[in-house]
C-alpha cells in the first residue's frame, strides 16, 4: 500500500498527518493512553498509503561515543516528517525543545506535536520546521 519513494511537498504531509490525527481524536475522544492514540494514528497513516515508523531509534553521536538508543522518536512518516504524541494538560517548553532536539540529530525537516489530551484537536497541535545551519 506504501508509495515507493514518494516526495511530498512540505505543506501535503503533515496536512494528512493532521487530518488523520483529528479523525483519530474524534473516534476515541480524550483521556487516554498515548500509546493507544499512536497505535491508533499509525494504522490511519498506513491506511493513507504513507511509509510509518514506530518508536523509531535515534542514535546520539558525541565524539566517538555512539548512543544507539538516545531517544525514540513516537512516529516518523516519510522518513521526513518526526511526530510526536502527547497526552498532557498543557503542552510546555520541555515538549518543545524535545521535538526540536530530534529534527536537528536527525537532521528531519518538519516536525509535528499533537496533545491529543484537548476538546479540540486544532488546539493541541504545534507544528516545527527544521533549517540545518550552513557555515561558510
Amino acid at each position: 500500500m506504501h508509495r515507493e519513494n514518494k516526495r511530498f511537498a512540505e505543506g501535503e504531509l503533515s496536512s494528512i498527518v493532521i487530518g488523520r490525527a483529528i479523525e483519530v481524536h474524534r473516534a476515541l475522544g480524550p483521556g487516554l493512553l498515548e500509546s493507544a492514540y499512536q497505535e491508533c494514528l499509525a494504522y490511519e497513516l498506513k491506511q493513507a498509503g504513507l511509509y510509518v515508523e514506530r518508536e523509531k531509534a535515534l542514535p546520539i553521536v558525541y565524539k566517538d561515543v555512539k548512543l544507539e538508543h538516545g531517544y525514540r522518536l513516537d512516529l516518523l512518516i516519510e522518513k521526513q516528517l518526526v511526530v510526536e504524541l502527547k497526552t498532557v494538560e498543557f503542552l510546555t517548553d520541555v515538549h518543545t525543545a524535545q521535538i526540536l532536539t530530534y529534527l536537528r540529530l536527525g537532521e528531519f525537516p518538519l516536525g509535528l506535536l499533537i496533545n491529543f489530551h484537548v476538546k479540540m484537536l486544532k488546539e493541541g497541535i504545534r507544528r516545527f520546521a527544521h533549517t540545518p545551519l550552513r557555515i561558510s
